[in-house]
């Protein structure tokens, strides 16, 4: 696998929060803490779009390959046209939202936060508020498939179905033991998986062409020095969008390892970054894995470097290999 390291010639001034590739394109959106949401073309590294905002951007989504959203932590949605570069805000939470995604299906914009509110936002009606969902806590990580909203509250999960918010069509309170720090949703199937502050991961897949769903749990902790495992929050996970059951895990401790769901196999493992891995994103042909090395304000202990941005394709062999199965 090739990798590279993005050079920006205005550096990213603060931890990352979120890296998204485009629906279509190579384009990469970053939101970062010091209040800033990039756009930067991956083929050629060039900086299409850097806008300054008045607070620090904990999510970003695309709607399309022209409009992008950020989510504030001051509870600020802004809404940016890319080609032009104005930007506008759509609404408000009550606390720092954490999370926004755009659904094709509703168009819609679901954002999440601190004030332990869903909102679905119109960005076509007359109304811009469609719909709130209180919650009993706050929403650190979210993910969207289709109509399916997942939303990771404390140690659980609850799924909802976006044509009708108003509760939840599975609730899995006891997903884990220790409080979840992401959720990424399978974009083939119906499933998801989430990462724990202990490095656990747990998976939900269902297959349509499978009878019985899958589901298990394991640790996926990085080497040490003393050949021990030691607990290390996994902080984000990426499926690959073409490739069934292949995901990537980022861990607090620089690893990324990516992982074969079928076999229950690891695939291969990238040289460790100086930084936590902060967020993972696949390019819609699923043949660059983007990854962001940065601290993220969620350790106490971490060392604050200069984050970076890696790009990593995968070639054809590498390609193969990944895709039946073999381990590397």
């Amino acid at each position: 696998m090739n990798g590279s390291c993005l050079e920006l010639e205005n550096p990213i001034r603060d931890a990352i929060s979120r890296i998204r590739f485009a629906p279509q394109s190579n384009n990469l959106l970053i939101s970062s803490w010091d209040s800033s949401l990039r756009l930067l073309e991956v083929d050629c590294s060039q900086l299409r779009l850097e806008a300054s905002s008045e607070a620090a951007l904990l999510d970003c989504c695309f709607q399309d390959e022209s409009v992008a959203f950020s989510a504030g932590s001051e509870g600020s949605i802004t809404r940016y046209d890319l080609q032009s570069g104005i930007s506008n805000k759509i609404g408000n939470h009550d606390d720092m939202v954490t999370c926004v995604e755009y659904s094709t299906e509703t168009r819609q914009v679901i954002t999440a936060g601190f004030d332990k509110k869903i909102i679905a936002w119109d960005m076509f009606g007359a109304k811009p508020l469609v719909f709130v969902k209180n919650l009993d806590a706050e929403v650190e990580s979210m993910s969207l498939s289709g109509f399916e909203l997942i939303v990771a509250v404390g140690s659980s999960v609850d799924i909802y179905d976006l044509r009708n918010l108003d509760q939840s069509v599975q609730s899995n309170e006891s997903c884990m033991d220790v409080p979840i720090r992401c959720v990424s949703s399978i974009p083939y199937c119906k499933g998801y998986a989430v990462g724990s502050v202990d490095g656990r991961v747990k998976l939900e897949i269902s297959y349509p062409s499978v009878s019985n769903n899958m589901g298990y749990m394991f640790r996926c902790h990085p080497k040490s020095r003393d050949r021990r495992n030691h607990v290390v929050p996994v902080n984000d996970i990426a499926f690959n969008p073409f490739i069934s059951g292949v995901f990537v895990t980022g861990d607090n401790a620089g690893y990324v390892t990516a992982w074969d769901a079928k076999s229950r196999r690891r695939l291969f493992e990238l040289p460790s970054c100086s930084n936590s891995i902060a967020s993972l994103t696949y390019n819609h042909e699923g043949q660059i894995l983007a990854v962001a090395s940065s601290h993220t304000y969620k350790e106490a202990t971490e060392i604050e470097k200069p984050p970076q941005i890696f790009v990593h394709e995968l070639d054809e062999s590498h390609l193969r290999s990944v895709s039946d199965g073999s381990s590397t």
